[in-house]
């Protein structure tokens, strides 16, 4: 067995995988954020149910999430051994930063917004949920630093055949990063909106008691849907020109592993906007809740944003083939000298674990997102506390 291809393909499936967590994540946390600010400025019970509800759902999605970003950190030790040895110097800063920003700063925020609610003052609390935010848009800003070098290696100098960082600023202003990273955020924004449109149609569909609820949450996801559209074609097609000066070939080139999934992305970025249209119409004139047939198409919507997503990764990936850093280490001189057997062996026990945890995802939001927002979900007051002999 040729141990590359199976290298490539093991990156791409845990990639893959870890990707669609970080969208659901990024688009959800601002969601979040938005409805608490909101429900602390309006001081509406309702907005803050809607908050713990769709905050759970969040909770829930960016646990497993840090789970598989665990294991996909794993394999440039275990197989891109020539990667670390070429470019680790360069690659591991932005990934060392982005580890110390999701695993401390944004995991404390995180259990301070958990466990704070009713406990912290109104508006520290909220406090804690825009820090959450603002360090998962960071964390997302350096994973983008560090594959924006792997498309154009800016800043750094080639020494005795390894590549050395002379330049961290370069790495910021990289055009592969400004080009590619509103594309990213947008189509994270874009991921949340559908998300909730479709949990929302779905208690429709149900007939739910929660109208007023789910009626609210559908505008916010229906305008958040629109909006993301309208940014995420806007910022992919504004890639071409900064793409066209650091890899020219790679729309010219004919590759159909790059101009089909590219072709399909596209059509899909322009369904979601004329969808996320549509239903800012049929909200506005409240036509959604009498047809069936448009809320369940609706609900099954809520996968469109994940194709594109995985559609537009392996445009980017596969196009800069056969670097593993462009114009500087080819992917066959970057895998580990091991055989080819281990590498399938971990391939395999990657995908199951990986498997694993997006069903467990995937059953534990169903479970939530069906079961809908409970009567008791609003935050618990706090309670004096009365100290024995005073």
């Amino acid at each position: 067995m040729d141990a590359l291809p199976i290298a490539r393909l093991q990156f791409a499936t845990t990639t893959s995988f870890h990707f669609l967590f970080v969208l659901l994540t990024l688009g959800l946390v601002t969601l979040v954020a938005l409805m608490q600010t909101w429900a602390s400025i309006s001081g509406k019970p309702e907005l803050l149910r809607m908050t713990r509800f769709w905050g759970k759902l969040y909770v829930i999605n960016y646990a497993l999430g840090i789970a598989t970003g665990i294991v996909m950190e794993f394999q440039f030790g275990l197989t891109w051994t020539g990667l670390s040895r070429v470019a680790g110097d360069v690659f591991g800063a932005p990934l060392a930063i982005e580890t110390l920003v999701a695993f401390f700063a944004e995991s404390t925020f995180l259990g301070l917004w958990i466990f704070g609610w009713g406990r912290l003052p109104k508006w520290l609390h909220l406090t804690m949920i825009w820090l959450v935010t603002l360090t998962a848009y960071a964390s997302a800003l350096f994973i983008m630093v560090a594959n924006s070098f792997l498309q154009n290696p800016v800043g750094t100098r080639a020494e005795n055949g390894v590549l050395r960082l002379t330049d961290f600023g370069a790495l910021l202003t990289n055009p592969a990063l400004t080009a590619s990273l509103p594309h990213v955020l947008s189509a994270a924004l874009l991921t949340g909106g559908f998300f909730v449109v479709g949990v929302s149609a779905y208690h429709f569909r149900k007939r739910t008691a929660e109208v007023e609820f789910f009626r609210r949450s559908m505008r916010i996801g229906v305008v958040t849907s629109f909006v993301g559209s309208l940014l995420t074609i806007g910022a992919g097609f504004g890639q071409f020109p900064a793409l066209a000066g650091y890899q020219p070939d790679k729309m010219t080139s004919g590759n159909p592993a790059v101009g089909v999934p590219l072709a399909f992305m596209i059509d899909i970025g322009f369904v979601a906007l004329l969808c996320s249209g549509i239903g800012l119409v049929l909200l506005y004139r409240d036509w959604f809740a009498k047809s069936r047939l448009v809320l369940g198409l609706m609900t099954h919507g809520i996968m469109l944003p994940f194709v594109a997503a995985i559609l537009g990764w392996l445009v980017r990936e596969i196009g800069r083939q056969p670097w593993l850093v462009y114009g500087k280490l080819r992917t066959a001189d970057a895998v580990a000298g091991i055989p080819a057997g281990q590498i399938l062996f971990s391939f395999i026990a990657f995908t199951l674990l990986f498997a694993a945890l997006a069903i467990a995802d995937w059953v534990l939001m169903s479970r939530v997102a069906r079961r809908g927002p409970e009567r008791d979900e609003e935050p618990a007051v706090p309670q004096p506390t009365v100290l024995s002999g005073v």
